[in-house]
């Protein structure tokens, strides 16, 4: 990137003067912290399908939300017209919304040094259209070339670049250019009148450099791998059986039924199970639990969050001993702590809320063959879809899309329609081992919270869960 982050709003009429004059009216009626968020994305998507392109677009958004906190009421209000006059009634109405606090004047800002945890060397509104379709049309041959029994294919490349600029009235300024990139293929395979379907798909923070050749490669066969294993899969046994979570995508579940749980706007509203559990023991003393901001390329990183904050690696669970929660700002004012830099926001029309970055368990002792080894009769799960959870009590249903039965401590059979049923707490009380080969997924996971969607990363070690409820067939 050439174009420093900070100066990227100047040609929209952002000058200092006009964001100093902003705050002062946001802050008129006083407030105990306000910021304001500019944002500018440019997103693009292209798909193929019936060896054609059938969509193509680009979408441009721009505008600013203006927040001002007074304790826990939050005033706030956007708009997508960056003009004096449009910025000024935003900042006039969250004002009125929040007031109270104490009246200080705004304090100057200047540009903070952020690190740089997703460098790219060609930024995607410099990558034509007529680079990306090569790239599908690829993908597509090689998925109908790898099996006869593949008879549909579809495959799509989307990305998008987002310049965000946040100014505190303390004095904290920094810009971020955040890059985003996620490919998928699906595929239908035939077979003697049965059809079944599989998908793969890969994201980053990242350019069009990160679909190097052992990464296109993956994202097609484990597409038709995962469609040709399902032909011969079948519903699993019904009735509690230990669990054994594949490395990777199983971080899900740690995702939902747990990581939820550990953000502080729920403790602090007394709506999590571990409100009152800071300081104690949760789970068995080889799990740790962490949300890290910082992963190279993560789909979930940031380089700041989007209150201004520095990111960094929280860990949550520490051998067994709940540690912390994911803070923003007003959560950390509440426990008197410092902000994990997890205050993030779907776009500028939303508040920020504590949320999830990259959520993951550390690698445990056991090699996972040695953990599978050591099931009689359970269920191996090796990818997830879609699931439910509550989040006050942790309890969860979630989908598992690809797994295996386990027989006398070998993978046999592969399993579809497989249902695991349980409460998150409980399973981590519950967890007897946890394997060496800690992964994080390379999918494009999204995380909802409050009618907002923010894209997030999770990982896991290979572990065993003792018993949990599996739906299939009795």
């Amino acid at each position: 990137m050439n174009a420093s982050p900070y100066t990227w709003f100047e040609p929209f009429g952002v000058t200092p003067a006009l964001i100093r004059e902003v705050l002062a009216a946001a802050t008129q009626y006083g407030a105990d912290d306000a910021d304001l968020y500019f944002e500018h994305t440019t997103a693009t998507s292209v798909s193929l399908s019936d060896r054609k392109v059938n969509r193509a677009y680009t979408s441009v958004d721009l505008g600013c939300g203006v927040r001002v906190v007074v304790g826990d009421q939050v005033g706030y209000a956007y708009t997508e017209d960056l003009s004096r006059d449009s910025l000024l009634r935003a900042a006039r109405t969250a004002a009125q919304i929040a007031r109270g606090g104490k009246i200080t004047a705004p304090v100057d800002a200047s540009p903070a040094r952020l690190p740089d945890h997703y460098p790219v060397d060609r930024a995607w509104h410099d990558v034509d259209v007529a680079d990306r379709v090569p790239l599908l049309r690829a993908w597509e041959s090689r998925a109908f070339d790898a099996d006869p029994r593949i008879e549909r294919v579809q495959v799509y490349l989307g990305d998008a670049d987002k310049h965000v600029l946040i100014v505190r009235a303390d004095g904290r300024m920094v810009a971020d250019y955040r890059p985003m990139t996620r490919a998928g293929l699906s595929c239908v395979a035939l077979d003697d009148g049965q059809r079944e379907g599989g998908s793969y798909n890969l994201a980053a923070r990242d350019g069009l450099t990160y679909y190097t050749a052992e990464r296109q490669e993956r994202l097609v066969d484990e597409a038709v791998r995962s469609a040709i294993r399902a032909l011969s899969a079948s519903p699993p046994p019904a009735g509690e059986l230990p669990v054994v979570m594949a490395a990777g995508s199983s971080g899900i579940l740690l995702h939902e039924a747990i990581g939820h749980g550990m953000e502080a706007d729920f403790n602090r509203k007394n709506i999590s199970i571990y409100a009152d559990k800071l300081g104690k023991r949760i789970a068995p003393t080889q799990v740790s639990i962490c949300d890290d901001g910082t992963l190279p390329h993560a789909r979930g990183s940031l380089n700041t969050d989007d209150e201004g904050e520095d990111v960094e690696n929280t860990v949550l669970v520490e051998d067994g001993v709940l540690k912390s929660y994911l803070h923003d700002r007003i959560s950390a004012r509440h426990y008197g702590v410092n902000p994990t830099g997890s205050g993030r926001r779907e776009s500028f029309r939303h508040p920020v809320l504590p949320r999830m970055r990259s959520t993951y368990m550390r690698s445990g002792p056991h090699d996972p063959q040695e953990i599978i080894q050591s099931v009689q009769r359970g269920i191996y799960c090796e990818s997830f879809s879609n699931g439910q959870v509550h989040i006050g009590a942790g309890d969860f249903a979630f989908y598992v899309r690809e797994g295996y039965l386990i027989e006398d401590g070998k993978l046999t059979r592969p399993v579809k329609d497989v249902n695991l049923i349980g409460n998150g707490p409980a399973v981590l009380e519950t967890i007897e081992m946890v394997g060496n080969d800690m992964k994080i997924d390379e999918g494009g996971w999204t995380c909802g919270k409050d009618g907002q969607s923010v894209p997030v990363s999770q990982g896991m070690p290979t572990i065993k869960v003792g018993k949990l409820s599996v739906g299939g067939r009795s």
